[in-house]
Parts: structure tokens; C-alpha cells; sequence
């Protein structure tokens, strides 16, 4: 699956009741802020990518723009998924008069000096991935070294006899990438399992599907394929079909992208683990306006880490059936 145009993925409807099933695993922030009528904040959010997952992401900030009032939200995506492309667009944020700006780094080590500029001129939050020794106020998103290990636990399943396996990622310099790999290592640490490679596209679909047909075929007897990423898993899946090894190498995603969630129901794709994007935008928007607003206590605590979850095929009927309810029920609140 190739990536889409931010225009495009705001208009996915099923992505719409996507974001609805990943917002109930966590909760949300409903406290509206009250006051009197004061000067709207300029709030942005800086993706990575112009990927599918963010307009899941994009939902829950405009839920909380909507809740929270008094916002001006500018959701952004940089023009290419580079350093200097996502810093670019940053420069040009704050030069524009940003009270607040989040942002899911693309390489932490290499921005830190970056981000640091940024904070000294506005509220920085991390949203997604992290920059923990940069000045940011506080990172919400996963806790992406348990988000590992519970990849980990659904590799050791498909795995019971261990295996060679790969992983897959977007940039191997993101912290949401480094710690998913810490937990993955310290999860399968003892078991039978080998690591090959941790092979980088560049959060590009169409290279990870080259990256699997490649892996593939140099190691045949490859077991395992582990996605870091949530667009990974549709290409991963079209490489190992392609191969004819459905069944012969076990497959284990991260996210919730439809097709990911079709290869579980077939038992194409071992199991994935369901992250909270909606509530990732929810939240970040929604405390960083009452933060601005005077209440420090919303971003006190330094990092918000918001659970992810394992989904195989024994559930994911029912998470299909859940989110079919809720598109019903999102119809019923339209009319």
C-alpha cells in the first residue's frame, strides 16, 4: 500500500471509525476550558510522514480543538519524510507566531539542538516518537519499549521453535523505533529466536515490500518478519505472498490498517500490536491548550504514555465487529 496525500487521508471514512475504535482504549480529556473569550493559540502538529496513521492522529486533535476552544490548529506533514524537510516546515511554523508546536521526530539525536531552538520560542511537546535530552515539555504517545516486548510475546507464539527473523522499520534514528527494538531484544532475550537485520525504507511502502522480497529470497530459511510500523504490514504481506511463504514465515505488525487486519482474519498475519493515535492527538492538543492556559499540571509529569495492545486472530473479529457498530453509530449522531 503506497502512502496518500494529506488531502486524500483526511477523507478516509474508515479510518474515521478506526480512529473512534483506538480512541476507547484510552481515555480522553472532556474538561472543556472555561473562562472569559481570550486570543486563539496557534497549535501545531508536526508528523513525520504523509501516512495513513496520522489522519487518524489528525481526528483526535480536532476532536480536542473542537472540545477545548479557543484553538487555532494547524496539522501539518512535511513535504518529504527527511530531517530538513520536517525542519523547514518547523522554522516556518514559528516564524509564523506558533504558541505551541508538537512534533514526532524523525532523527531525535540528530534534532536535539534543533528542537531545543524551537522550545526556547514555544511550548515543544513529542507526540509519537520522543526526544528525551532535547528541552521538550513532555512526550505523549506509546511506551514503546512495552509496545516491544509485546510484539516479542506474539513472535515467541508464532515461533514456538524459534526462527531467523527480520525487523522493519521507518528510520532506525526515531525513538519510537529504538525503543520498540530494546523491547523486542529484551523480550526474546533466552528464546530461539535470532535477529538478522533491522533493515530502514524510509517510511516508504513500496521500498519495505522491496526490502521483504529481498530479505526473502537472501535468507530462505527465514521464520519471522516483525513491521515497526503501521504501513509495513500490507507490503510485508504482499512480499510474503508473492513468495508463496503464507504460513511459512510468521508475521507480526504494529497498527490497525484494514488490510493488516483482513491478512489476521485469514491467518496470513501472526497477530499486531493496536496503538492509541486517536487519543495520541486528543490528548497532545488538548493539554498542551489548557497548559498554555495556565494549568501546568497537564504536562507536569514529563511523559503521558498511553497503552497498546496485542491483536491476533482470536480477537480481531470482534475488534471488526466493534468498529462496524460504531460506523452505525456515527451515522445515527450525523442525522
Amino acid at each position: 500500500m503506497k502512502t496518500s496525500s494529506p488531502h486524500s487521508i483526511m477523507t478516509k471514512l474508515p479510518l474515521l471509525i478506526l480512529a473512534l475504535c483506538v480512541a476507547a482504549f484510552s481515555p480522553g480529556c472532556d474538561n472543556k476550558t472555561n473562562g472569559p473569550a481570550q486570543k486563539k493559540l496557534h497549535l501545531v502538529f508536526v508528523a513525520n510522514t504523509p501516512d495513513d496513521y496520522w489522519s487518524v492522529v489528525r481526528l483526535g486533535c480536532d476532536t480536542a480543538t473542537r472540545e477545548v476552544g479557543g484553538v487555532d490548529l494547524d496539522f501539518r506533514f512535511p513535504d518529504k519524510p527527511t530531517v530538513e524537510a520536517q525542519q523547514e516546515l518547523l522554522n516556518n511554523l514559528v516564524a509564523g507566531g506558533a504558541d505551541g508546536i508538537a512534533i514526532s521526530p524523525i532523527d531525535a539525536d540528530h534534532q536535539t539542538d534543533f528542537l531545543n531552538s524551537i522550545a526556547a520560542k514555544a511550548l515543544l511537546v513529542c507526540a509519537d516518537s520522543d526526544a528525551a535530552n532535547s528541552k521538550r515539555t513532555c512526550y505523549i504517545g506509546t511506551d514503546n519499549v512495552a509496545a516491544g516486548k509485546q510484539a516479542a510475546a506474539l513472535l515467541k507464539e508464532a515461533l514456538p521453535s524459534g526462527g531467523k527473523i527480520v525487523l522493519f522499520a521507518s528510520y532506525l534514528n526515531a525513538q519510537n523505533i529504538k525503543d520498540r527494538i530494546q523491547g523486542i531484544q529484551a523480550g526474546l532475550a533466552g528464546s530461539n529466536i535470532q535477529i538478522l537485520d533491522t533493515i530502514a525504507d524510509g517510511a516508504k511502502s513500496d521500498v519495505a515490500q522491496k526490502n521483504a522480497e529481498d530479505a526473502l529470497s537472501k535468507h530462505p530459511d527465514l521464520a519471522g518478519i516483525a513491521c515497526l510500523n503501521g504501513y509495513q504490514g500490507p507490503a510485508i504481506l504482499t512480499a510474503v505472498r508473492g513468495a508463496g511463504k503464507v504460513g511459512q514465515v510468521k508475521i507480526v505488525c504494529f497498527d490497525a490498517y484494514n488490510d493488516t487486519l483482513e491478512g489476521i482474519a485469514a491467518g496470513d498475519i501472526y497477530g499486531t500490536i493496536v496503538q492509541a493515535p486517536y487519543n495520541f492527538g486528543y490528548q497532545t492538543i488538548a493539554r498542551m491548550a489548557k497548559y498554555l492556559g495556565g494549568d501546568k499540571t497537564q504536562l507536569s509529569e514529563g511523559s503521558i504514555l498511553l497503552p497498546s495492545r496485542p491483536l491476533t486472530k482470536d480477537k480481531v473479529a470482534d475488534f471488526q465487529a466493534w468498529r462496524k457498530t460504531l460506523l452505525l453509530k456515527l451515522k445515527d449522531d450525523q442525522k
